[in-house]
């Protein structure tokens, strides 16, 4: 049997592999060059221009463009009317983010329990820990997969409460044959490196409300207007403006906005390799009984941003720790996405426990996310199959 090299074998490969990497072109290069060159490095054209080719490419009628995807979270939960005593119910596997927004309001975070085959937010558990406090929904969806947007907006209508999308791993994706961010009351994105597409950092939010739509760009900028038809007191010029709200410099530069225009030229390209590369792993790993892959429901086509391997500790001699340390050994670097966010000391100290969303903590204790990236080779990836099988065969019991 062919030895894993935490064993004292050979790696099936001799450079490293990481879970995530950006692919920038000369494209990408020239348009930050062309920026660095104008007059504006930020607050010009390339703003406007990047929100409408969001729209464009989402189906939104409003793109707000902000510093990262915690600024669309903040931002979003603002103009959702979050505050001081309301409650937020989010996934625990997630970003810290997801939940953080409803902190940054004074608001409760409630944690919902996952789908164990889906690893999406459970519709169910949402209904049953809604209450007269809830305000709104953070529903993210994990690893690119849509989540059930039908269900969640049915019952986010019924009770008067927002749905906000993070959609920080979703831009590609569509949820019955239209485009994640232009469905639910707000959506947000994030443009970090290791997403689909990137601006550096950089973040948005996609909606269809006009008033959502005019309370993001306040919450955005300093709560400040240069629109007349918003002041309290009559313009004294051209120069004027009035802060009539407490808001936040929540702004994208003009050299991160030109990044993502011409990112997003190319969304169609990386789309299309990371499918290519989840069917493989998919193909690959439905034939190991020692472990299992992500279901993907029917009404998402998705824009895989994570792929998540999940073992069975009950079929194997080694856990996931081992399971992970193995894989590097291999040269195939890792991840785990999500550590429950309620498991932080941060939380802990808020009151939170262990216990609250076993399928979730179940979960957390079986999952890797594999590499998956548009430049990586079919090489790359058969190395990443190889290394999986090399693992199991070698410790399963």
């Amino acid at each position: 049997m062919n030895k894993p090299a935490i064993c004292g074998g050979t790696p099936v490969r001799k450079e490293k592999i990481f879970y995530g990497h950006q692919y920038i072109d000369e494209a990408d290069i020239q348009a930050v060059v062309e920026v660095l060159k104008s007059d504006y490095l930020t607050c010009g054209p390339k703003i406007a221009e990047a929100e409408k080719k969001l729209c464009e490419v989402t189906g939104a009628k409003y793109a707000v463009l902000c510093s990262n995807g915690t600024a669309a979270l903040h931002i979003a939960c603002l103009a959702a009317g979050v505050k001081q005593g309301d409650e937020v119910i989010t996934t625990p596997i997630t970003f810290a983010a997801s939940a953080n927004c409803a902190l940054y309001c004074g608001a409760k975070p409630v944690f919902a329990d996952i789908n164990e085959e889906t690893y999406n937010i459970d519709p169910s558990n949402v209904k049953a820990l809604t209450n007269e406090k809830t305000k709104a929904v953070v529903a993210v969806d994990f690893t690119g997969q849509s989540v059930e947007l039908d269900e969640l907006l049915v019952h986010c209508r019924k009770h008067g409460i927002a749905l906000i999308e993070d959609g920080a791993h979703v831009i590609g994706t569509s949820y019955k044959g239209q485009k994640n961010g232009s469905i639910a009351d707000m959506t947000t994105l994030s443009f970090h490196p290791v997403k689909t597409v990137t601006s550096g950092e950089g973040g948005a939010v996609l909606t269809n409300s006009e008033e959502y739509y005019k309370k993001l760009l306040l919450y955005r900028a300093h709560g400040i207007t240069r629109d007349e038809s918003q002041m309290v007191h009559e313009s004294d010029g051209p120069w004027y403006y009035e802060q009539i709200d407490l808001g936040m410099n929540y702004r994208m530069t003009d050299i991160q906005a030109a990044l993502l225009i011409s990112q997003l030229d190319k969304l169609p390209m990386f789309s299309a390799r990371r499918k290519e590369i989840v069917k493989v792993y998919d193909e690959a790993f439905s034939e190991i009984p020692e472990i299992t892959v992500q279901r993907e429901i029917p009404e998402s086509d998705t824009t895989r941003h994570l792929y998540i391997l999940r073992i069975k500790p009950e079929m194997l001699s080694i856990d996931r720790k081992q399971f992970f340390d193995a894989l590097a050994a291999e040269n195939v670097c890792c991840n785990v996405h999500y550590i429950p966010t309620y498991y932080f000391p941060y939380y802990e100290k808020l009151g939170y426990q262990k216990g609250l969303c076993p399928k979730a903590e179940r979960l957390y204790e079986e999952m890797i996310s594999l590499p998956l990236y548009y430049a990586m080779t079919d090489e790359d990836v058969e190395d990443v199959i190889a290394a999986v099988k090399k693992i199991v065969a070698y410790f399963r019991k």
